[in-house]
């Protein structure tokens, strides 16, 4: 069938709305029509990241939609049934069986490999193949092709534009805190970095009844919304003295956990010198090549520096939870989105990219 789709034609390049064509579900697919799509700087950073060879291709990974067709050996879903799409995992290897889908031994191959595990490509235009499949979705499209293991239903009476980032975004920030750190009510997080991700972590810890929740961002309209989910704010650029001594300064001689989005590595080394004794730091930034630790900070005062795939979530578990939540009033989400038309993908990215939107949707 032909579709439209934001296509990524080669390396650095804007996304370019174009019509593409789009297998027809194999056996195991689902043809999910879009409603929305979540813009993720995943989304934004492929483009520069992926070899030229790996050009042209469709990205997107928050999608939502409602299934239109399924091959015959899907279970579980069924035309007319409202999804959200996250990442994909096998089902059979350890770490799935064991409940660790984010970290199963095909990760890569089922998510960022731009095709098939056959090799093939589930998009094409005027006869040549299109790379796509991007988290078993490619959902920066009005239609995707998925799976049974990545979708999750959805309640038909919920706004499917403001569910989309719960795929990726909100589920890895909230992730964090909730499957990795568990932090307790007397223990204190420092986040660094308050968009999406960040922000979700910091709804997570206030849900959690966490009394110390910090916010580190130098933009003050990031700051703005932290506060608003209880986070003391701190502008790192602001004042004489270091966000170290500033850090340790609230939170008693240093947090309990830090949550690191920025993939800045002065961020990431500042950001763990602010950990007190065996404090732990989760670095869930992309773009970084190398972090460079005090080696003295770190062995001395037993500290551990880590990282998590999409918040160790298994989507068919977490997404539910925190729709459960949002539903509850303890995840307040829904003011962050913004709304774009489709068409107007690269609006969205200048303005989540220079701060002026939090979480920018696209809507189909």
């Amino acid at each position: 069938m032909k579709t439209r789709a934001a296509v990524v034609e080669g390396q650095g390049q804007p996304f370019t709305m174009s019509e593409v064509e789009l297998d027809a579900p194999r056996e195991d697919e689902v043809l999910v029509r879009m409603v929305a799509t979540g813009l993720c700087h995943t989304d934004i950073t492929m483009g520069s990241f992926l070899p030229a060879e790996m050009f042209p291709n469709v990205f997107g990974h928050e999608g939502a939609g409602i299934v239109e067709e399924v091959g015959p050996a899907v279970r579980g879903l069924e035309p007319g049934d409202h999804v959200v799409m996250s990442f994909r995992s096998c089902g059979d290897c350890a770490k799935c069986t064991a409940g660790l889908v984010g970290y199963c031994d095909q990760h890569v191959l089922l998510n960022y490999m731009g095709m098939r595990m056959d090799g093939s490509t589930s998009l094409q235009r005027d006869g040549s193949p299109v790379f796509g499949s991007f988290f078993g979705q490619s959902s920066l499209a009005a239609h995707a092709l998925a799976y049974a293991d990545n979708c999750v239903k959805v309640d038909p009476e919920l706004d499917l534009t403001l569910l989309a980032p719960y795929g990726c975004g909100f589920q890895t920030g909230a992730g964090t805190v909730l499957n990795v750190l568990k932090p307790g009510r007397d223990d204190s997080l420092v986040v660094y970095g308050v968009g999406a991700v960040g922000l979700a972590a910091i709804a997570a810890a206030a849900a959690e009844g966490v009394d110390s929740i910090i916010a580190v961002d130098p933009l003050a309209s990031r700051r703005e919304v932290a506060a608003r989910f209880g986070a003391t704010t701190l502008d790192p650029t602001e004042g004489d003295r270091g966000i170290v001594d500033r850090v340790k300064e609230l939170t008693g001689g240093g947090a309990s956990y830090g949550i690191d989005t920025t993939a800045k590595p002065e961020v990431v080394k500042q950001a763990t010198q602010s950990l007190g004794i065996r404090g732990t730091l989760v670095a869930l930034g992309l773009g970084a090549e190398e972090y460079v630790l005090d080696a003295i900070d770190l062995l001395q005062a037993g500290k551990t520096v880590k990282s998590s795939i999409e918040g160790d979530s298994d989507p068919q578990e977490m997404l539910p939870r925190l729709i459960a939540m949002r539903a509850a009033g303890t995840f307040p989400m829904d003011d962050l989105v913004t709304t774009y038309p489709a068409d107007e993908i690269n609006r969205a990215v200048e303005e989540v990219t220079s701060g002026a939107v939090v979480k920018p949707v696209l809507v189909w």
